[in-house]
């Protein structure tokens, strides 16, 4: 079974399609608060080298939580922060994280900030005005001012407690999930709400990039409302199976791995109908996509221990090709929850108590850093005979075949051939557990680990289930 790979790259591919979302979940799941010592008013330097294993691109800061956030509640000496209601996640938020120690975290691991907007609640003003007296409003000379304190060399209020000058945050994002609730902003208060967040945002720093909320329908309407001020139209995409009768929840899933290996698989398509949808919304008016939200949404245990497992890992790394064979008009995208001490859809789990175990990277994470870490910078065309689910990128004199064998029963046997230029050398990069149904835990945490070794000739067995990456030289 033959994969012939172009030399030729097509397009471009943005550095941010490996995203982390960052937000505080608090009595959810622990979250930011899990990374943070706060002994020592430092991010915990085990997770930081988890994330630079990791590699993400962009850093997201905010989420629902964006909604009722106040930013200057958490600048400046710690003394002087005002804790806040969780009002989604329930609990108390310390405000110790705040936006000095979210560009800190994201100048440790190279990553690019991307703030999101207190966009009038998003019209919920059960969280605008959750109890007398407490105000979560949050206006467009808010988001104006939040923006100014980042990027204006001459802010008083930044330059009065952090000398080291200006943050540059360019990505910004104007509401979150707008249209998920229908006692929130309709689209045509949207549309007015988010055209005078980005004329104040413009106004502010004209050199940001803006990111208007654009889901459920609503991304040509938005597009059109926003016109040249706002770049990328975002929306969300949680995902389960495609199939009835789904065994994707609680612990029904180990009852037949081969059932739920069926029904993993059928993430994939979801993914690619949603992205295809929203393309068609918004090339009319030269938009491109940021998914700024993206996993599996399943029913049980911390959002279901199967996300621990390797079947997933396997379809979450189809997904990533789905994301990859969008990539000319997807520019930010993610598949996890970043990290935090329950949610199994983290990229990356904490174990708590502190001390316990150190940081390790769930199944989704490992697929990210491996995949991260081997591509191009452009797009190549592929021929493929296999079943193999194949993308093909270059950079310079380098090919990168990212690889899923949708069959846990089998291997592919592969022959490889380039278009364009001879192999020199073959590296193959690989996951591939002996057993699909193996399940990631702080007892294991190396279990999924990609080993490398040298291909004696053009020729690779895919192992059943696996993931890997071909490294050709040429």
């Amino acid at each position: 079974m033959k994969i012939c790979v172009s030399t030729q790259g097509k397009w471009k591919i943005s550095p941010y399609l490996n995203m982390q979302f960052m937000e505080p979940l608090s009595a959810t799941d622990s979250s930011v608060d899990a990374g943070w010592d706060y002994l020592r008013g430092c991010w915990r330097e085990d997770l930081i080298e988890t994330v630079r294993s990791l590699a993400p691109g962009m850093v997201r800061w905010g989420g629902c939580f964006a909604s009722y956030y106040h930013w200057r509640e958490a600048v400046g000496p710690l003394s002087e922060r005002k804790a806040m209601l969780n009002l989604c996640w329930d609990g108390i938020y310390s405000n110790a994280v705040g936006t000095r120690e979210v560009v800190d975290f994201c100048r440790l691991v190279g990553a690019e900030p991307l703030m999101v907007l207190n966009m009038e609640s998003d019209g919920r003003m059960k969280w605008a005005y959750p109890r007398p007296g407490e105000n979560r409003f949050g206006t467009a000379e808010e988001a104006a001012a939040w923006i100014r304190y980042c990027n204006d060399p001459d802010d008083a209020l930044r330059n009065s407690h952090d000398p080291r000058g200006p943050y540059n945050v360019r990505w910004w994002q104007i509401g979150n999930e707008t249209s998920y609730d229908p006692n929130g902003y309709a689209l045509d208060q949207a549309c007015e709400t988010t055209r005078r967040f980005a004329q104040a945002a413009r106004q502010a720093d004209p050199g940001v990039r803006l990111i208007a909320w654009g889901d459920s329908g609503w991304a040509e309407k938005m597009s059109e409302a926003t016109g040249d001020m706002v770049s990328h139209i975002a929306f969300h995409c949680h995902y389960g199976s495609a199939l009835p009768r789904s065994p994707l929840s609680d612990a029904e899933y180990r009852r037949d791995p081969a059932r739920t290996w069926e029904h993993l698989m059928t993430a994939p398509a979801i993914l690619d109908a949603k992205i295809q949808e929203m393309r068609s919304q918004v090339q009319p008016f030269g938009k491109r996509l940021a998914m700024t939200e993206g996993h599996f949404a399943l029913r049980g245990r911390n959002r279901c221990d199967v996300l621990s497992s390797w079947m997933a890992g396997a379809a979450y790394a189809r997904n990533h090709n789905v994301i990859l064979r969008h990539s000319d008009i997807l520019d930010i995208a993610t598949m996890a929850d970043f990290f935090g001490n329950r949610w199994q859809v983290n990229a990356i789990l904490i174990p708590t108590p502190h001390g316990v175990s150190g940081p390790y990277l769930q199944p989704v994470g490992h697929v990210m850093r491996l995949f991260g870490a081997y591509c191009g910078d452009s797009i190549a065309d592929l021929k493929n005979e296999s079943p193999a689910d194949a993308v093909a990128s270059v950079k310079g004199r380098k090919a990168f075949l990212h690889l899923v064998n949708p069959r846990m029963d089998a291997a592919l046997p592969l022959e490889i051939e380039l278009d364009g230029g001879a192999i020199r050398r073959m590296t193959i990069h690989e996951i591939a557990p002996e057993d699909p149904a193996l399940e990631i835990t702080p007892q294991n945490p190396d279990c999924f680990d990609a080993a490398t070794r040298e291909a004696e000739n053009h020729r690779y067995r895919l192992p059943p289930a696996a993931v890997s990456v071909l490294e050709i030289d040429f």
